[in-house]
């Protein structure tokens, strides 16, 4: 019984949840660290190879334990986690990042592919809109001018 209750839960069978579980479920984890925002995102990022554990392709059901190491991709960032603890319980943003440990490589190279990126244009405000009103007329008298 304590087994199923550190897999359902995240922490054994102690009625005050001090005991955390020695592993848990990797889609699980990604979820609670905030890296995705449902577990079935997350499942999807690993059944589709954008999660490595300790270099190798793996399921969403494999047990992650304190000290595994992550390859996390997303979009084209990508980070090199170390997991430090384990935590089933989704918490805010500033304890999640206490869950893992980045590697500064991993840090400075996806900061520069930030600015790179910020300098080229990359900017979500810059996306090509539909055509206003305005802009509607112009075209249809356009089209129309081009068949007379």
């Amino acid at each position: 019984m304590a087994g199923m209750a550190c897999k359902r839960y995240g922490y054994s069978q102690n009625s005050n949840m001090d005991t955390p579980c020695a592993t848990m479920r990797i889609d699980k984890w990604l979820w609670a660290a905030r890296f995705y925002k449902t577990r079935t995102l997350a499942s999807a990022a690993i059944n589709g190879g954008k999660v490595h554990h300790n270099g190798s392709r793996i399921k969403p059901s494999r047990q992650l334990a304190a000290g595994d190491v992550l390859t996390v991709r997303k979009g084209p960032y990508r980070f090199e986690l170390t997991v430090v603890r384990l935590s089933a319980q989704r918490r805010p943003a500033e304890e999640a990042r206490t869950l893992y440990a980045e590697s500064a490589q991993s840090a400075s190279e996806r900061h520069a592919l930030y600015a790179q990126r910020r300098l080229e244009g990359h900017a979500a405000g810059q996306r090509e809109r539909r055509p206003d009103k305005r802009t509607r007329r112009l075209i249809h008298r356009f089209r129309q001018q081009g068949t007379a």
